[in-house]
């Protein structure tokens, strides 16, 4: 029998404080509306002192695990997409699965950037093809604790949250990804990254502390790629599913910016009222956005069977990807 991997539970968590764009744009000098009118976000949740990442993580898994109704002990994998985990080394999977109770699955990191959630997809959905055993995926940031408040390019932007899926065997053919896409292009390599704390320029008293945050090197060049790259990427991601933009009942876009993904809808000739977004409340979480715009949607909207999902990402490094995902 081919196995197929549906998506049967859900799950999302975001920190308990919630910052608006007039708390920002005070400190930045920026004039009311100024973060809405370019980003469309209007609000989002920062972690307190006593958040940690695995934490957050661990709530939005235990939210999924809940909803799938699964017993935990059948779990084989755990893929944890973050590119903030608690520490450098070990990585934060092992203790997210400890506190889910998931005896028996393997756990592992991926520092995807935005696109982390596409890619952790991918490969959970092969791991539950081949080994006949379910996964969990969860995607999570604590990014406040990586901005340079004194850069508005990122200060405007990011955003903690997580999000979770439990992907599970079925026989159904129409269930789990039916055709993706994936890209590079490290030529964008330096358009948004943390300059300091990698093997290249290790911690060392001399570092300034603004060298271990991010910047955007380029704001209008990361546009242009992103729009570029998730675009072609949906097109293939559709070509392979032998689908085309109609048949998505759902465009879920990573949540970068309301122009960039507003701009890839309109490339794909997607309507508005079928991109699921979430920006304006939650803002940008990274690998997170794409699974907590699922819970979000699913609670609000609930999924229906053989509704055709688009999810599409793109982001540092640069990276990026579609998939078509059968419900």
């Amino acid at each position: 029998m081919n196995h197929t991997a549906r998506i049967i539970g859900f799950g999302h968590s975001v920190p308990a404080r919630s910052v608006g764009n007039a708390e920002i744009e005070a400190s930045l000098g920026l004039e009311a509306g100024w973060i809405e009118g370019r980003t469309g976000i209007r609000s989002r949740f920062w972690a307190e002192p006593g958040d940690t990442l695995s934490g957050l993580a661990a709530k939005a898994g235990d939210m999924a695990l809940k909803a799938a109704g699964i017993d935990r002990k059948a779990i084989g994998l755990l893929l944890l997409a973050t590119s903030t985990p608690d520490h450098l080394l070990p990585p934060s999977a092992p203790l997210v699965a400890h506190r889910l109770g998931l005896e028996r699955a393997g756990g592992i990191d991926l520092a995807g950037a935005c696109a982390g959630f596409i890619y952790a997809m991918a490969f959970a959905d092969g791991f539950v093809r081949l080994h006949n055993r379910p996964a969990v995926v969860i995607a999570a940031n604590i990014l406040s604790r990586r901005i340079n408040p004194a850069e508005r390019a990122s200060a405007v932007l990011f955003a903690d949250a997580a999000g979770a899926v439990v992907l599970a065997p079925s026989s159904d053919p129409g269930h789990g990804i039916l055709g993706s896409s994936f890209a590079s292009d490290g030529s964008g390599y330096d358009l948004i990254h943390i300059p300091a704390g990698g093997s290249n320029r290790p911690f060392s008293e001399e570092i300034d502390i603004a060298e271990t945050r991010m910047t955007i090197a380029n704001g209008r060049e990361v546009f242009a790629k992103a729009v570029e790259m998730m675009s072609r990427c949906s097109l293939e991601a559709l070509e392979a599913a032998d689908l085309a933009a109609p048949d998505v009942a759902r465009f879920v876009p990573h949540q970068a910016n309301a122009r960039i993904f507003n701009a890839v809808g309109k490339s794909l000739g997607i309507e508005d009222e079928r991109i699921v977004k979430t920006i304006a409340d939650y803002g940008n979480s990274s690998a997170a956005t794409i699974p907590l715009s699922l819970s979000i949607a699913h609670s609000t909207n609930p999924l229906r069977p053989g509704e055709k999902l688009l999810l599409a990402s793109a982001g540092a490094g640069l990276i990026g990807g579609a998939l078509v995902v059968g419900v």
